[in-house]
């Protein structure tokens, strides 16, 4: 799940940066593009998978 909104957020960074948006200093491209390579940290990490071993 993290993954997809990882890519999600990629894409809209790639909107911002190929239209050439101006936008305030919180919401640039880069800061939207770090936040999706951490969701993608996450989820390689093994958080937010959604499946996990039950123990018994």
């Amino acid at each position: 799940m993290l993954a997809i909104i990882a890519a999600v957020l990629f894409f809209i960074s790639f909107l911002i940066n190929a239209a050439e948006i101006s936008t305030n200093d919180v919401f640039t491209s880069t800061n939207i593009m770090l936040i999706g390579l951490t969701l993608v940290a996450l989820h390689l990490a093994g958080i937010g998978s959604g499946w996990s071993a039950r123990r018994r």
